[in-house]
């Protein structure tokens, strides 16, 4: 038997003994409503405070109710929590990890309880034992993480934990503030229910839900994607086109991206113009006949499948048939896995089958690593990487055993601070996260990577709404927030078809004929980044568009391909680098899994009704005669 298997084994006998010893116990209706809200109020904490990474009230909550009701409601709490929050945030192989250690929390509470002897804990000390049992969930996590290594020893399990010790830290350092401020009323509260057999915390929990509103991201929407929208709508030029920054010349690439960025966040491009001006549909189609470059179209072939219109005849041109005709006898697309890549892309946008051959010549060059890179003998990167796990996903094969492995190269290749660089070792950039954050959310492969990386990119946004590439440079900050953008809402390609907004009807992009003139190259001018990295050149692009803005952005994919000249890189042994260079810009995401989005008024709501309903289902019928024991209901005065 495997160690996941083996693991998944104990769980499930842990998760199964507990939920027995909670039957066994038969505890009173009173009980059980108690348990219920106690574990509703922990799902709401942990939702609400999603955007701030492991800085969480529901450790805290589950030890309040284990110290205050017992070891059995205790380790109830704790379990239904993780379970009902990760409806939201995404069920994964580590939701029976979350529940077994948040409901040993709940038995740790009870435990303590008993060492104390009924002394109620100073506000010190309980605010002590808080950090320390988000340290001790911490590291129960990191044994799961364990289990996904290449190797189960102590010297991986070490290396794991250094590598996660700052969020451990904010863990417990966030236990410690919420312990503070509402630890010492919550317990007083729930013992004296114990007591009286009355629920009397609704101090507490007032405590706690004043405190939501002073969060920096509401439970209803992500700020960071909504403010990087409406940067990024602002930057649109009259002629319906955008250049690298606000009020620089249109150019195809910068427009294509920023067309596939704001139809992720539910903007069709026929309704994206400036007051007096051209749409984005318009501009791209006035330069579509006289497009060639394959990763051009390719792109182009995506931005139209969002606009809801046809990838055969768009400005004159068949887009699908020009990437029909660049492909190789060996199913290639030109020869390197980023066109291929995006060709997949853009083919299943357009209703076409990607074809047996090119999708196995794409899965057939992944590297022993795991990862892609952009040409079968090149080095994986994280851009190519998360790219083509979107591919992947398009022709029904994220959980294939290449998609896999494509997502164990990215995770193992996450910088400290959250986010990825376009190669291993390399700082950290706003593009290549991206570019990861699509092929996790693609793969359905969300997790404390996907988590951490949506962190990064939001750390990287700026006052007025726009994404830098890094902390120290700034260069096309147009592109760069329309990639972010995608990753933010976590929609990987091929976007689907975005619903018209409630207007005049609009000609097909005949009207583009109307459009001024304009530059077609996809060239932007390479910028040496303060990372030390040069400006991205992309494959193509790809996206399938939403029909109500983040209504589904579990299941959506937002990418980009380009074909634009590398800018020399001397340090860079491959030459498909220097010649004809594709670059790509990772955008992840799990399932969305994680918990970084935003999450519907309604979620909460149902998250009480689930908790509640989840327990009720547990609790045996009471027999008549133990009903009557059951103290008669008080008026609480």
């Amino acid at each position: 038997m495997s160690w996941q298997a083996t693991s998944f084994l104990l769980l499930g006998l842990a998760l199964a003994a507990g939920f027995g010893w909670y039957e066994r116990d038969r505890p009173p209706a009173r009980v059980v409503a108690l348990v219920a809200t106690l574990a509703a109020l922990a799902v709401v904490g942990r939702l609400a405070f999603a955007a701030v990474p492991n800085v969480k009230p529901t450790t805290d909550i589950v030890l309040f109710a284990g110290y205050a009701l017992g070891a059995v409601p205790g380790f109830a709490v704790g379990a239904v929590t993780a379970v009902v929050s990760n409806v939201f945030l995404s069920q994964g192989p580590w939701t029976p990890w979350q529940m077994v250690g948040w409901g040993a929390v709940g038995v740790g509470g009870a435990m303590l309880a008993l060492v104390l002897r009924g002394r109620e804990p100073g506000r010190l000390l309980l605010a002590l034992i808080c950090g320390l049992a988000g340290l001790a969930f911490g590291a129960w996590m990191d044994l799961y993480q364990l289990t996904l290594a290449a190797h189960q020893d102590l010297d991986t399990y070490l290396t794991i934990s250094a590598s996660s010790l700052p969020y451990n830290a904010a863990h417990a350092i966030g236990n410690v503030v919420f312990c503070l401020l509402i630890g010492p009323v919550f317990v007083r509260a729930l013992r004296r229910y114990r007591r009286r057999l009355q629920v009397r915390w609704a101090a507490a929990a007032t405590a706690l839900l004043v405190l939501l509103p002073a969060l920096p991201a509401s439970a209803s929407a992500d700020p960071s994607a909504d403010r990087a929208e409406r940067w990024l709508l602002r930057a649109q030029n009259a002629d319906g086109g955008f250049g690298g920054a606000p009020r620089q010349a249109s150019s195809q690439l910068f427009s294509g991206w920023s067309g596939l960025g704001l139809a992720a966040a539910g903007h069709n491009p026929r309704d994206l113009r400036r007051r007096g001006g051209h749409s984005l549909a318009a501009y791209v189609a006035g330069s579509a006949r006289t497009i060639g470059d394959i990763g051009e179209i390719e792109r182009t072939a995506l931005l139209v499948r969002a606009a809801g219109l046809s990838a055969r005849s768009f400005g004159g041109k068949d887009l699908v048939a020009a990437i029909e005709g660049r492909r190789r006898g060996d199913g290639s697309i030109a020869g390197y896995v980023s066109y291929t890549t995006f060709g997949v892309l853009a083919l299943r946008a357009s209703d076409v089958s990607a074809g047996t051959a090119t999708v196995h010549w794409l899965v057939s060059a992944q590297n022993a690593d795991g990862g892609f890179g952009v040409a079968p003998a090149s080095s994986s990167d994280s851009d190519m990487t998360g790219a083509a796990l979107q591919a992947v996903a398009a022709v029904g094969r994220a959980r294939s055993p290449a998609a896999r492995r494509a997502v164990a190269w990215l995770r193992s290749n996450q910088n400290d601070d959250g986010g990825f660089g376009q190669f291993r070792g390399r700082s950290s950039n706003a593009q290549s996260t991206a570019y990861a954050v699509q092929g996790l959310v693609a793969a359905k492969a969300g997790g404390t990577a996907l988590t951490r990386a949506l962190g990064y990119l939001r750390g990287l946004q700026r006052r007025d709404g726009s994404v830098a590439y890094s902390p120290s440079s700034n260069q096309t900050p147009v592109w760069v927030t329309a990639q972010a953008l995608m990753a933010l809402e976590r929609q990987p390609l091929p976007l689907a078809p975005v619903p018209r907004e409630e207007k005049r009807p609009e000609p097909a992009p005949r009207e583009a004929a109307a459009a001024p003139k304009r530059e077609t190259s996809a060239s932007p001018p390479a910028t040496s980044g303060g990372s030390g990295e040069a400006e991205k050149p992309l494959p193509a692009d790809a996206a399938r568009g939403k029909s109500v803005k983040r209504a589904q952005a579990d299941s959506a994919e937002a990418g980009r391909v380009q074909s634009v000249p590398a800018p020399s890189r001397g340090h860079d042994p491959d030459p498909t680098r220097t010649e004809g260079g594709l670059r790509l810009d990772p955008a992840g995401g799990e399932p969305k899994a994680e918990p970084d989005g935003g999450v519907a008024g309604w979620a909460i709501a149902l998250a009480v009704v689930a908790a509640t309903g989840l327990l009720l289902l547990l609790r045996r019928r009471l027999p008549p005669r133990l009903r009557r024991r059951l103290p008669r209901r008080r008026s609480v005065g």
